[in-house]
């Protein structure tokens, strides 16, 4: 299923669904880790945030209840390059995906991440909206705005 990610600024990223279905706004940012996802997901820190992965593959390991923050996601929306459809991890005990949708979270992927990030190291952190329901950009801008 098609996903949109607008900026208030103009930018959108063209990309697939992942996890839940529907539209979320938030502040955007990103996180540089190669590891530990599952943390992130459930940071309080990323409260209302819809956090970018820039390594290129998330979801490799899964998910488990021993990798977590706070018993609860905090986070608005979630954007990786590429979600590995398959955990390969002897705790895993569902994929990303599954987790995602578990836990109605929408999520981003097939987007050129680094793009997304060198823009708002560019521009600065700026709202952004993702949605699998309204998918043309100048309308999820105007959203964001």
């Amino acid at each position: 299923m098609k996903a949109v990610l607008a900026l208030a600024d103009g930018k959108y990223f063209i990309g697939k669904s992942l996890g839940a279905s529907g539209e979320v706004a938030g502040e955007v940012v990103f996180n540089t880790s190669m590891t530990g996802y599952q943390e992130i997901l459930t940071d309080p820190s990323y409260h209302g945030e819809i956090v970018a992965m820039t390594y290129p593959q998330i979801g490799n390991c899964g998910v488990n209840s021993e990798d977590v923050e706070s018993a609860r996601p905090y986070l608005s929306g979630f954007i990786v390059r590429e979600s590995s459809p398959i955990p390969s991890n002897f705790r895993a005990k569902m994929s990303l995906d599954a987790y995602l949708k578990q836990q109605n979270i929408i999520a981003l992927e097939g987007i050129d991440t680094r793009a997304l990030v060198r823009h708002i190291r560019t521009v600065g952190a700026q709202t952004g909206i993702i949605s699998t329901l309204d998918t043309d950009p100048q309308s999820l801008v105007e959203k964001a705005r």
